[in-house]
């Protein structure tokens, strides 16, 4: 959530901000919220006043007793007695605007950093880097949706009689290269310095207004109706939340955690060859790395993630490429994404597999995660990435690894895990 006081002394800055990520009305927005601002000082301004103004009174009244002035005491407690309804209107009002600027505050997003380019759509985002060599597949090559059916490693059918469609059924290779890229991946994550955290799946409202999937993504998640809980769109959610409300010991900084969790998300997309199989799904299984560090430490934070995921793509040998998203593209809490893509040789097409964000200080106002600095506390900014998401790589894994024999060779990193070197 942005801060009153930065749009109050960043006007032009904010409206600025919001124009790149395409918000609508965006200077009425900003002016709307200055002018609640405005009466809410104002209003603040009078209670305080009112308020000395009865204690004044309160203690001149014991003194004009004490004088035997009783009818200017009189008068004095039929003044304190006005100024309190006065008071009880004012904080009545006051309450009433806070919540006011409180609401309009929270329809606002996160201000893209100034490197994002314009854009209003993903064909806008700037490609920073591309590496790895496109692999030229044997003849009869086929796209993943065909060789798991074909290996008898995923099951669709099976996952859609259980649950519904977008929920597959891992087994036997299938499922342990699952569990050797989940133990690959966070293995990695503990050598570069993250402490494994494994939390809930299931978190309440709280949780999700203070990482920004609430209000804004409310439809995009399965909820517990019964138990007013959400089922979680990524491991973002529990672990930020594990500091909210909480205020940072300053030698604690930085935070790393990485986490393991199964993810929910109840849009699945269109129909046609750009969602079938792995390619998107409602649930599925990510390592997400997460950071919490000081505001000045924050855009080298996020290069030193994206070197880690890039680090995981180069070791499992997969082409790929990352981009730099652009304002339109961008989400809601983000000041700053970079977007990493796997090449899916036999769709012939980049799939996302991670994006990397700092959301500076927009989550930690939200989540008030804070840290004392010079006897005062300050907002921590947050981070977070992807690394790996699992379905897009094991996509990429089985189509770009092709034999001419029609089987799958493993990639070197993921042997020792799994246990075995090819499937098929």
């Amino acid at each position: 959530m942005l801060q009153t006081t930065f749009i109050r002394e960043n006007k032009e800055l904010t409206i600025a901000g919001l124009k790149k990520k395409f918000v609508r009305d965006a200077e009425e927005a900003v002016e709307l919220i200055l002018k609640i601002d405005r009466l809410r000082r104002e209003t603040q301004q009078e209670l305080d006043q009112t308020l000395a103004k009865s204690n004044a009174l309160a203690r001149e009244i014991g003194g004009l007793m004490k004088q035997g002035k009783k009818a200017e005491a009189e008068a004095a407690k039929a003044e304190t007695a006005t100024l309190k309804e006065t008071t009880r209107q004012l904080d009545e009002q006051l309450k009433g605007l806070e919540t006011e600027l409180y609401d309009e505050l929270v329809k606002l997003p996160n201000l893209p950093h100034a490197s994002v380019p314009e854009g209003r759509t993903a064909d806008e985002n700037e490609t920073i880097l591309e590496k790895g060599e496109k692999p030229v597949l044997p003849e009869g090559a086929q796209p993943h949706w065909e060789l798991i059916k074909k290996l008898d490693i995923i099951d669709f059918e099976l996952g859609n009689k259980i649950s519904g469609a977008g929920f597959p059924v891992y087994k036997g290779k299938g499922a342990r290269i699952q569990r050797a890229m989940i133990a690959f991946f966070l293995n990695e994550a503990a050598n570069a310095g993250y402490t494994e955290i494994q939390p809930p799946i299931l978190v309440n409202a709280d949780s999700g207004f203070g990482t920004g999937q609430l209000p804004d993504k409310e439809g995009q998640m399965y909820y517990a109706a019964a138990d007013d809980l959400y089922l979680i769109p990524t491991a973002e959610v529990p672990i930020t939340n594990l500091y909210r409300d909480v205020i940072v010991q300053e030698n604690d900084l930085p935070i790393k955690n990485v986490g393991h969790t199964p993810c929910f998300r109840r849009e699945a997309g269109s129909w046609g060859a750009h969602v079938r199989g792995l390619n998107r799904l409602h649930q599925f299984d990510k390592v997400e790395i997460v950071q919490v560090c000081k505001p000045e430490d924050s855009y080298q934070a996020l290069e030193d993630m994206a070197q880690h995921v890039q680090g995981l793509l180069e070791k499992l040998e997969l082409p790929f490429r990352i981009l730099r998203l652009c304002g339109g593209d961008m989400g809601f809490t983000s000041a700053l994404t970079y977007d990493f893509e796997v090449w899916s040789a036999a769709q012939e097409r980049w799939l996302e597999c991670s994006s990397v964000s700092n959301f500076e200080s927009y989550q930690a106002n939200r989540l008030k995660l804070r840290y004392k600095i010079d006897g005062k506390t300050q907002l921590l900014h947050t981070l977070n990435g992807s690394a790996l998401a699992l379905p897009r790589i094991l996509a990429s894994i089985l189509e770009n690894n092709q034999q001419a024999d029609g089987s799958i060779k493993i990639p070197k990193v993921l042997v020792p895990y799994c246990g075995f070197e090819t499937i098929g």
